[in-house]
């Protein structure tokens, strides 16, 4: 997949090399686009191929409360899994209607920098509504764009990665607190979000402490973490058939379900008393989320969220 990703380089070590000059002058010239809302395409993101992604595991979004158009959102969403596909299909795409199930606002998907030093990648990323999940890029989006924008960050990030399992119910957030010190900077509404089923797509596997397998794990996993901001994953799912063993996700429902918005004073310099304070509340309202919602969407009733 990284190779794919980066064939716009390789090209230019071939004969084709005057195409990959082209792309990365392309490339300078519009290096700034990601990072200052980028580009959208509503044609890419009512693709009917989306429509056929929703469908196999299926994927659905459910609104509990309305977004008013009046202001700006951060989505913070839960849990990460491998690949966040619910997070892909319901905010980056328009295969499960977020224009019509949350009208007037326009969501933006935080995702890796790197994406987007590659050519046709990165073109690819802005036309379905995504950017950087940086400070500056979020901080314009959520200041300079107007009203009625809506930031989706998978909080948990590469370090949740590494925590999916299936039926597992825990997330990273207690040091997480950076997207609640941007809310309270850019005046910007926190919305908890959570994807029941996103950790059920994948197995993922860990091998014992103290043998060869774990060593090489936990060396490409740090390698992988540092250099990319990605988590190496050892995992399986299904084959090309229903039942068998394979790498590809398992068809197995995920529904995001998008809370109440957290109301939060623009505070231009907020001290840490006060970060930790609406830090908290947040919490409060995902962990109210979650309750209400596990049991309709397949979690036993004695299940908990577990907050590392």
């Amino acid at each position: 997949l990284i190779s794919i990703f980066y064939l716009p380089y390789y090209l230019a070590f071939t004969k084709f090399w005057p195409l990959a000059v082209l792309l990365i002058a392309w490339l300078a010239y519009d290096w700034d686009t990601h990072s200052q809302g980028g580009r959208r395409s509503a044609w890419m993101r009512k693709w009917t191929l989306w429509k056929y992604f929703r469908n196999y595991f299926p994927v659905k979004l459910v609104k509990t409360h309305d977004l008013s158009p009046n202001h700006n959102y951060i989505i913070a969403s839960h849990p990460h899994g491998i690949l966040s596909y619910g997070v892909f299909i319901n905010f980056a795409t328009e295969a499960t209607g977020f224009a019509k199930i949350f009208p007037s606002i326009t969501p933006v998907v935080g995702t890796l920098e790197g994406i987007f030093w590659i050519p046709i990648v990165r073109d690819c990323f802005m036309a379905m509504g995504a950017c950087p999940v940086s400070k500056s890029s979020l901080k314009y989006l959520l200041t300079q764009k107007g009203l009625g924008n809506a930031v989706v960050i998978v909080v948990g990030g590469a370090t949740e990665a590494l925590l999916t399992r299936p039926g597992n119910t825990i997330i990273f957030l207690k040091q997480r607190k950076g997207f609640v010190k941007l809310a309270l900077k850019t005046g910007a509404y926190i919305v908890p979000s959570y994807s029941f089923g996103e950790n059920d797509i994948h197995e993922h596997q860990n091998f014992p402490e103290g043998t060869w397998m774990r060593f090489f794990q936990k060396t490409f996993q740090d390698t992988f973490k540092k250099l990319l901001g990605i988590s190496f994953c050892a995992l399986h799912g299904r084959g090309l058939t229903r039942g068998s063993w394979g790498f590809l996700p398992s068809s197995r429902p995920i529904t995001t379900v998008v809370g109440e918005p957290l109301p939060i004073p623009k505070i231009e310099n907020p001290d840490m008393k006060t970060v930790d304070k609406y830090h908290a509340l947040y919490i409060s309202v995902l962990r109210k989320l979650f309750d209400q919602y596990k049991v309709e969407y397949g979690l036993p009733e004695n299940q908990e969220l577990t907050i590392i």
